[in-house]
This record gives structure tokens, sequence and C-alpha cells, in this order.
């Protein structure tokens, strides 16, 4: 992985696309994706990825959660979402995760932030005024 390119717009095919979008899956080693990119992986697959490279879990993104995290493949991958209410109607929480030296982890979960406006409010009001941390 440290001899790809990263640093590029996301390709429609090879190993950058593949990383960003397999997801783990129940079944047994590699599958092939429903998202149209990327594959479907098994436990047996994320536990020799993180044996082999000296991992204790794998972290990734990319895969709407409804808790904003969930753990899979009894504890060797955990899927993290960060955007609340995805597309303004996934209704899902959001989730960061913190990582000490001893890497023990705790997730921090957030709610999506209320509507302007009331709660029934189709209305979304926008600021245009830049932030003082923005001057």
């Amino acid at each position: 992985m440290q001899q790809l390119e990263r640093f590029q717009e996301i390709p429609h095919e090879g190993p950058i696309c593949d990383l960003m979008w397999s997801d783990p899956d129940d079944r047994v080693g590699w599958g092939i994706s429903p998202r149209g990119a990327g594959y479907t992986f098994g436990q047996d697959v994320s536990e020799h990825f993180n044996h082999t490279n000296g991992f204790e879990f794998i972290v990734r993104a990319h895969q709407l959660v409804m808790e904003g995290y969930n753990w899979s493949h009894e504890n060797a991958v955990v899927t993290l979402f960060s955007a609340p209410n995805y597309c303004y109607r996934c209704g899902n929480q959001a989730a960061i995760m913190e990582v000490d030296e001893h890497m023990h982890t705790k997730f921090i979960q957030f709610d999506p932030a209320p509507r302007r406006g009331g709660p029934n409010s189709k209305e979304v009001t926008v600021s245009r005024q830049a932030p003082d941390y923005f001057l």
C-alpha cells in the first residue's frame, strides 16, 4: 500500500478503487460487490490481512451503518460513518473513533443537527456570513 499513489481522485478500477469500495461480508473469501466497484471480503480475508500486516483491526468507511459504527468479523474490522442523516433521509447516526496508546477504542456517536425552523420544517436556513475563524 505504501507504493500506491494515494493522492488522486478515486479511479473506476484498480487497487485504489478496490481499497475504497470493498466491504466486509459474511461469506468466506472474496466476492463480487453489489456496488459495482470493489469486492466483498470474508472474515478469513480480514484475519489474514491483519496477521500479515501486524494489525489488530482494520478501520474503514464509505459504507452506511445506522449507529455510526459497526464491528464485523469478530472485531477484525470496524466501519465508521461520519455523515449523520445521510442525504437528509437515512436517519442514521454518525461516529468518530478514538484509539488510545493501548489500542483501547472509544466511539463518540452524533445525531443529526435539528432542522432550523422546528422539527417539521422542510426549510433549512444557510448563513452566508463567514465565521470569524475564516477572516
